[in-house]
């Protein structure tokens, strides 16, 4: 069997699990959205027991923003459930609880899906990389603004409230009436919600269960988002190389979580089916993993080992892997006769 019918035969595979299941999609919103309002409130209530305790019980509510996140994630794929209508009110409704405007994610993540994995296509709903070449070719400015992009402390530091405060505020300038209107309507929400709440229980309070909410969703959902598009050998190529099927089983991994961590993020640690087949929703996804042989070969992370990724600064495509700065030096040092190209290893699907 040739690659291409290789190909068309794996996403035809998972292409039977993109089937919205409407009572599993209530459940998920009432397992998600009942816990969430009712940590909340305890957060709320325990202010008078201790601060401490209404930050750990802030935090679980943020833990529980990722799952609704998941949801909303859905929403814009029009997976979560089987009416556009729905997907669309439902989106909207957890795109103003998670703060992420409904159509300008959409579409920028639409657009992360087209084109992950692809060279000449970078910079719209993806991580910021840049390859070693481009590094070095760099101004000094520009080597500084990447380096200190790429830093832990600011990615997962600053990164959260950067990403609720400032970027999904605002619209791009082009964009279309729809997705404006959609930007000032959550923007809009967020802003009624979040004065009510201030004027009901002060902005001391409102603060001190807030912030935790938010910068646990936040740093879980970037590191998530990173680390299953960042490990050592993740699927990089030009347009004219660029393959749909490599980038989305080669270029994602499989997040190996413990259960209970795989239920709170909604199973988008089988980031490499969600790739392959973005229409099937989350409570599909182990299912669709686990029947599909080619796709438990895909590169397998865990906790421990993901953590390593954290070092990953640049992408080497003559080694095709990413690397680190330290690593990039230790390059300009050697002799361009002892740089050796490493042999890209065989996309997932056509392993034996």
């Amino acid at each position: 069997m040739t690659n291409q019918k290789k190909q068309a035969q794996l996403r035809k595979n998972v292409s039977a699990f993109a089937k919205p299941d409407t009572l599993a999609g209530i459940r998920q919103l009432i397992n998600t959205l009942a816990p969430f309002f009712l940590l909340w409130f305890l957060a709320y209530q325990s202010l008078s027991v201790s601060v401490w305790l209404t930050v750990a019980l802030a935090s679980i509510a943020g833990a529980f923003v990722v799952r609704m996140f998941i949801i909303f994630h859905d929403c814009t794929h029009q997976s979560f459930f089987k009416s556009s209508k729905a997907n669309r009110i439902i989106g909207t409704i957890t795109g103003v609880l998670t703060m992420f405007p409904f159509e300008k994610w959409k579409r920028e993540h639409a657009i992360h899906h087209a084109t992950s994995g692809n060279l000449d296509k970078r910079g719209t709903g993806d991580i910021w990389v840049m390859t070693v070449d481009e590094y070095k070719e760099a101004n000094v400015w520009k080597r500084l603004a990447y380096r200190l992009y790429r830093n832990p402390f600011v990615m997962f530091g600053l990164g959260p409230f950067h990403l609720f405060l400032y970027s999904n505020r605002f619209n791009r300038k082009d964009a279309k009436r729809k997705e404006r209107m959609n930007t000032y309507l959550t923007n809009a929400s967020i802003a009624v919600i979040y004065s009510l709440l201030i004027w009901a229980i002060g902005w001391q309070a409102f603060l001190i269960i807030q912030i935790p909410v938010l910068y646990v969703a936040g740093f879980l959902g970037i590191w998530l988002f990173y680390v299953q598009h960042q490990f050592e050998d993740s699927y990089f190529e030009e347009e004219s190389e660029w393959d749909f099927v490599k980038a989305a089983v080669d270029g994602s991994s499989y997040y190996k979580l413990p259960k209970v961590l795989q239920w709170i993020s909604g199973s988008i640690g089988f980031h490499h089916v969600h790739h392959l087949s973005p229409r099937v929703p989350n409570y599909h996804l182990e299912e669709a993993h686990e029947s599909t042989p080619p796709l438990q070969k895909a590169t397998t992370i865990t906790i421990a080992s993901s953590l390593e990724s954290i070092r990953f600064r640049l992408y080497d495509e003559k080694n095709k892997k990413f690397i680190s700065f330290k690593e990039m030096k230790h390059q300009m040092r050697r002799p361009a006769s002892t740089t050796t190209n490493l042999a890209r290893k065989q996309p997932s699907f056509q392993q034996k």
